[in-house]
């Protein structure tokens, strides 16, 4: 499972799980309610598509509640002039000199195609610690690896846009 996080996940975690108890809950169970009201639970489609609902937001709910109590908490803090977690990094590909902007984020957060690449992620690895300036070497495997240069490190954080993956 997902062992380290942040402190900024765990409290994502949590704000969800409240979400999902207060506000999620309640209406599930008034759906199953609402669909046993129907009649004829045999070919209640409703029925069991709210039933189905309901037990896949218990199971989120518990999911998240394990996956806190089980973390690791690691710090998100880094050098002022070094790249940390949760820092946005604007990378050169020195083979073909294009730019890609990237966000350093936990497992649990990874997600490549918005651009949040995990700490555990070959290019993640390779780029906490370093500077601006600094030409960083990604192994992948032994057929792939190449070089970033690293432009620019934003220190910002705006967690609004980042949501934890829902499995």
């Amino acid at each position: 499972m997902y062992d380290k996080l942040t402190q900024s996940d765990i409290r994502k975690m949590e704000e969800e799980i409240e979400h999902r108890k207060l506000v999620v809950r309640p209406q599930a169970l008034e759906d199953v309610k609402e669909a046993r009201s129907h009649g004829d639970l045999s070919e209640n489609f409703e029925y069991y598509a709210a039933k189905r609902f309901k037990n896949q937001n218990e199971s989120r709910i518990r999911y998240l509640e394990r996956m806190i109590r089980t973390a690791t908490v690691i710090s998100d803090a880094s050098a002022e002039d070094e790249v940390g977690m949760n820092n946005r990094v604007t990378v050169e590909f020195v083979e073909d000199g294009m730019e890609e902007t990237y966000k350093i984020v936990t497992t649990v957060r990874g997600n490549s195609l918005e651009g949040l690449i995990s700490n555990e992620s070959p290019l993640g690895k390779a780029l906490l610690g370093k500077k601006e300036g600094d030409i960083c070497h990604v192994f992948v495997n032994p057929g792939v690896e190449y070089d970033v240069r690293i432009l620019k490190i934003d220190k910002s954080t705006d967690d609004k846009e980042d949501k934890l993956r829902s499995f």
